[in-house]
């Protein structure tokens, strides 16, 4: 048996072990793609869920989801995307400030406030949502956009991450020659440190974008005007209504099932374009 058969057996488990998972990720998306071209008899016509049946109708469908209820579901589509761009970039820009601070200055208390923020991993986001919605209230930030955005800022694991990539992909030494040419602490961080974290930079704006545009719990809990619901939100309220008008409800189960295909396309367009600097930079940053 030659050394290249050998290592294919070793490797075979998690190859296998890898299929299946892709099979279990792909299954469901699929059979999101196929009953998005359905109308509510293909639904529940007994036909077969996996396949398309008919008449492929996605322009037909999507005209009735983007005209159902006055054209709400565009309203959502749009809050989520402010709520992920806001979310996600300002998250961004204080987990690299705060991670590269961490990393690369010495100061008082800076080993506890690290130990606290990664503690603050351990705390379930769902478990904060109710105080902050009582601190939201009495500051009369409830039900609107702020309500959303301003604790999707907040993220410990990016900190963490930047922190991490700042430490061991930023040499110290590059920072000291930067200094001993003259450049402030501001122009070696915009011009010497951030170009050489732009990948992590790019995987925290990707993991905040992401999880901004899947949040659930915190607005539903924020708000109560349906015109500042974003996508998941909105889905979910389409649900109920569905689930509670068992004769009416139908027609309505197949608008919520291409909503969620829609609102799955805007993270699979972010996660393809920014994979190349995600995949390639990370493995890079481990390297130095």
């Amino acid at each position: 048996m030659t050394a290249r058969s050998r290592t294919a057996g070793r490797h075979l488990p998690v190859q296998v072990l890898l299929g299946f998972l892709v099979v279990y990720f792909l299954v469901p998306f699929w059979w999101v793609i196929v009953n998005g071209s359905k109308d509510a008899s293909g639904l529940f016509g007994g036909g077969n869920t996996m396949w398309f049946a008919g008449r492929v109708d996605y322009a037909g469908n999507l005209t009735r989801l983007f005209t159902y209820d006055g054209g709400i579901y565009g309203r959502w589509i749009l809050n989520s995307t402010l709520y992920a761009l806001a979310g996600g970039v300002g998250a961004t820009v204080l987990s690299v400030m705060a991670g590269y601070g961490f990393a690369r200055y010495r100061f008082a208390g800076r080993r506890f406030t690290f130990s606290v923020m990664l503690g603050a991993l351990m705390v379930p986001a769902t478990a904060l949502v109710i105080p902050t919605f009582i601190m939201f209230s009495r500051l009369g930030l409830t039900n609107t956009v702020w309500a959303v955005i301003l604790p999707s800022l907040l993220n410990p694991f990016g900190v963490y991450l930047m922190h991490v990539y700042a430490r061991d992909a930023v040499p110290g030494e590059i920072l000291d020659a930067a200094r001993a040419d003259g450049a402030g602490e501001l122009r070696t961080f915009f011009q010497v440190a951030l170009p050489l974290m732009r990948p992590a930079v790019v995987t925290v704006l990707l993991l905040s974008a992401v999880a901004s545009w899947n949040n659930y719990f915190l607005p539903l809990a924020m708000l109560s005007d349906n015109r500042l619901f974003p996508v998941t939100v909105g889905l979910g309220v389409w649900q109920g209504i569905a689930a509670a008008n068992n004769s009416g409800g139908t027609s309505l189960w197949s608008l919520i099932i291409l909503g969620a295909l829609v609102s799955v396309i805007p993270l699979v367009v972010a996660f393809f374009t920014l994979q190349r600097h995600w995949r390639g930079g990370l493995s890079a940053g481990g390297l130095r």
